[in-house]
């Protein structure tokens, strides 16, 4: 059982749902990422997803897409994400899970990446671009080796292939809660709490929930009708509004994943 398998199982007893934070490593340098990742962690974070940058980000919206560039700008690598989540690893023990495109993978080599990552201390890989009829390559380097490949599902997903879907997928499901990119939405539609509650019926692995959530309100409805939450360009919002003062950064960062952190711990079914 790796950390995240180990999160769940914790969050559950408890009655808990998990807050998943997204940020792009190395965004806007890798020392001031170092200090956000310790910052989600203090905040409640249960598991962070550390994004790898790539340089066509098909899957995210303007705001990632922005971080991706300050964060590729800076000098970010494969092997400097891998080197800084070595030496978080000395005291953050929250779950890390990467995202980042196929790409990045085949470059540096798929059995050579798993192995570095987890290496290095890692738990986890989203890989966005990656449909689960292609990823049998991916899923027999990371088997046996506490390394869970989370697999993404989303509106459009067939019944049948959510389930299949759900069988194979490591940790837990990654559910797009809507269609398009990546982006902060300022309202959650009933339809998504319709589906999460017919897909929840479905299977006993966690359905986390992404794309869109930038609010505590948001956060807390979302909780009470899945076992996570994920929130990404609300917080690389966060980041980009206090560029011009680096210092101020992993306090703001913060302070607001704080806020949402609470939103999601006092959620209840």
């Amino acid at each position: 059982m790796n950390r995240i398998e180990h999160t769940f199982r914790e969050l559950g007893k408890k009655g808990r749902k998990a807050f998943i934070p997204y940020v792009t490593f190395g965004d806007p340098d890798i020392k001031t990422s170092k200090k956000i990742v310790r910052a989600l962690s203090e905040a409640g974070a249960d598991i962070i997803e550390l994004g790898i940058p790539f340089s066509d980000p098909l899957a995210d919206g303007p705001t990632i897409q922005r971080a991706i560039h300050r964060s590729l700008d800076a000098g970010c690598t494969v092997r400097g994400v891998f080197n800084a989540v070595k030496e978080l690893r000395e005291d953050v023990e929250t779950p890390f899970v990467f995202m980042t495109y196929y790409n990045i993978l085949v470059r540096y080599g798929i059995r050579r990446f798993v192995r570095d990552a987890v290496k290095n201390g890692a738990d986890g890989l989203i890989v966005p671009d990656l449909p689960m009829e292609e990823a049998d390559e991916l899923m027999r380097e990371t088997r046996g080796k506490d390394f869970s490949l989370v697999l993404l599902a989303a509106p459009t997903t067939p019944q049948e292939r959510f389930k299949n879907i759900a069988r194979v997928s490591g940790g837990f499901v990654y559910y797009v809660s809507l269609t398009g990119v990546t982006g902060a939405r300022k309202v959650v539609s009933d339809r998504l709490v319709r589906e999460l509650s017919r897909l929840k019926k479905l299977t006993v692995k966690p359905i986390c929930v992404g794309f869109g959530i930038s609010r505590p309100a948001h956060a807390r409805k979302i909780a009470r009708y899945s076992d996570g939450v994920i929130v990404g360009s609300a917080i690389i919002d966060v980041i980009e509004k206090n560029l011009s003062s680096k210092k101020n950064i992993a306090g703001k960062v913060k302070n607001f994943a704080s806020s949402i952190a609470r939103a999601v711990h006092g959620a209840r079914s």
